[in-house]
């Protein structure tokens, strides 16, 4: 962005507060009296400056998650509730069909000790868990990092390589294919089996077919809600055996069918 954009930018902030400070003088004159309306400043896609977010068309990103700046994020992969991607100082990229689940912290580098400049690449079918920490990495396809994990600046975990739950993987580490490495500071566990292998791609997918789910819900009005909420209490109360001693059959509206994908048994196997 250049002088002129940040001109402008700047101008449109000065207004956009000054019509809040207005709203807030004309709440106090009326006293006892006003109703204030409480705004959510929170928005899940936001660009600094002119670093704006690219998100693909079939990826979903939870109401609550914050991708700020920088960031690209490739088709089916999810963004999941409470996860901050923060690309300001540089640049995020996310491959197709990976999850960063719940709480997750993506950031990047723009200096540190060494002096390099550092994005976050995570590559495709990549499964993040619950609240890990990304910062100034590289994670190879099909790799796994799991709950509460941390990666710090220069980590380079390779495909098909596994990050334990909790570790502390130190700067510029390398991870081999088909490792295991886990402990504060990490270090080498053991290899994977084939088992681990597929269940990596397996899990990937099943957040992939999860992720429909919860865009579909996100995507509801508030009749629809209703509505589902209605059948939800009618249905409840049906007794199969009693409705089969009396020839009734009920057929279970389409709106509470739970998707073939995301029941273990019936979803498809990973190639």
């Amino acid at each position: 962005m250049g002088t002129l954009g940040k001109a402008i930018y700047t101008v449109g902030f000065w207004i956009r507060e000054t019509g809040q400070a207005l709203d807030r003088l004309g709440c106090r004159l009326q006293g006892n009296y006003y109703f204030q309306e409480q705004l959510s400043r929170h928005r899940t896609l936001m660009n600094v400056f002119d670093k704006a977010p690219i998100v693909d068309r079939d990826a979903f990103v939870a109401p609550s998650a914050s991708v700020i700046g920088d960031v690209q994020v490739g088709r089916s992969s999810s963004i999941w509730y409470g996860c901050v991607l923060r690309g300001d100082v540089n640049s995020i990229s996310i491959g197709s069909g990976t999850n960063i689940q719940d709480n997750s912290l993506v950031h990047v580098a723009k200096s540190n000790l060494s002096g390099k400049v550092l994005p976050t690449i995570i590559g495709s079918n990549v499964t993040v868990g619950h609240s890990a920490v990304l910062h100034g990495c590289t994670v190879e396809d099909e790799a796994f990092v799991g709950m509460g994990a941390t990666l710090l600046d220069g980590v380079y975990v390779e495909k098909h390589a596994m990050v334990a739950a909790g570790a502390l993987v130190r700067q510029n580490s390398r991870i081999p294919c088909g490792e295991v490495w886990g402990g504060n500071p990490a270090r080498f566990l053991r290899k994977l089996t084939e088992e681990e292998m597929t269940f990596i791609s397996q899990s990937a997918l099943n957040y992939t077919n999860l992720a429909q789910v919860h865009a579909a819900e996100n995507a509801k009005s508030f009749d629809e809600i209703e509505l589902e909420t209605m059948l939800r209490k009618k249905f409840a109360r049906r007794d199969e055996e009693y409705d089969s001693m009396l020839g009734i059959v009920r057929e279970t509206p389409p709106e509470l069918i739970l998707p073939d994908n995301i029941i273990p048994d019936k979803a498809p196997k990973a190639a």
